[in-house]
């Protein structure tokens, strides 16, 4: 039989990653549900879902008019005990001077300072009251509470909220941390520092962390590991609340690759034709079975059947029958 030309790589080690995928959760390490501190119908909902927001500026209102009253009834009390105290602070002064003039008596003029004292702490407790009142007035208009963008918003103007309604959420979305859990049969191979790579949805790295927390219990319900993971990514692919593709590198170990397309497949069985040679100075195409492992770019990581050296065929193969007489070159 007529010699086939072919090309053939040698078989190398390269670094090969063992890894698993995994879904993992995006959070903030900044988040805050947004929950009124009174109650009362929504009078003015200032921003929408994915909106950014400055420390302080105003989101939501709860509608202040019976708060307003109360503070306007109580400026008017306090205008006056205000007039009273005035008018008590003159008094005592004349009855000073009466007292002086011995025109008063000493009694007198301690019923005076008496009324004079009480007043005045009747007017400063009123400024306070004025004060309070108008503190809890801020409350009826909502702020964000540091810059983030908004969440979900499930209320809706005219609604009736009480300080146990949650209108909607802050996030910072810088911070970020990717929440994975991992089978308990890993457990033997978790540990902190474990590379963590972060793909979208072509399969593309968009983030490379590791892991920085490590959970000493097992969740009851998943039944698996919780590694943290931070994410420093400014990308605007990733958010919190996201849902993303997490990759976990085990390990990074040398292994024997081959070309995808060298590696064929038949009756449940994947081998490759290495080029052997032969003792009448011929070279064959023997065909070798293979364990595969993991792909790393164009090739597959070979875990059984191959040596570092071996002469793999990458061209032809399917015409290539098992002691075929080949020509190598390459």
């Amino acid at each position: 039989m007529q010699a086939m030309p072919v090309q053939t790589q040698a078989v190398a080690l390269t670094p090969v990653e063992q890894s698993s995928d995994y879904v993992a959760t995006i959070k903030s390490r900044r988040s805050v549900t947004i929950m009124p501190q009174v109650s009362g119908n929504l009078t003015q909902i200032l921003v929408r879902s994915g909106d950014h927001v400055k420390a302080g500026q105003p989101i939501i209102t709860v509608n202040p008019i019976q708060q307003q009253a109360l503070v306007d009834a109580q400026r008017s009390t306090e205008n006056q005990k205000k007039a009273l105290y005035d008018y008590n602070q003159i008094q005592v002064e004349r009855q000073r001077k009466l007292f002086e003039a011995g025109v008063t008596s000493r009694d007198t003029l301690d019923q005076a300072e008496q009324s004079y004292q009480n007043t005045k702490a009747d007017w400063q407790a009123a400024i306070a009251t004025r004060k309070s009142l108008e503190e809890q007035l801020a409350y009826y208009r909502i702020k964000a509470p540091f810059d983030g963008i908004i969440g979900d918003i499930p209320v809706h103007l005219g609604d009736y909220v009480t300080p146990a309604t949650a209108l909607t959420t802050v996030d910072e979305n810088k911070d970020l941390e990717a929440y994975i859990y991992v089978p308990t049969d890993r457990s033997s191979q978790v540990r902190m520092g474990l590379p963590v790579e972060l793909l979208d949805a072509d399969g593309k790295v968009v983030e490379k962390s590791s892991v920085d927390f490590l959970s000493p219990q097992v969740d009851s319900q998943l039944q698996g590991i919780l590694l943290k993971a931070p994410v420093h990514s400014t990308s605007s692919y990733l958010r919190s609340a996201q849902l993303v593709k997490a990759r976990v590198i085990w390990k990074t170990s040398p292994q024997p690759v081959v070309p995808v397309l060298a590696v064929s497949r038949q009756g449940g069985q994947t081998f490759v034709f290495l080029a052997v040679p032969q003792p009448d100075g011929h070279v064959a195409a023997r065909q070798t079975v293979v364990s595969l492992g993991e792909t790393v770019g164009n090739s597959y990581a070979v875990t059984g059947g191959l040596k570092p050296g071996d002469k793999v065929i990458v061209s032809g193969t399917q015409f290539l029958v098992d002691n075929m007489p080949v020509l190598p070159h390459g």
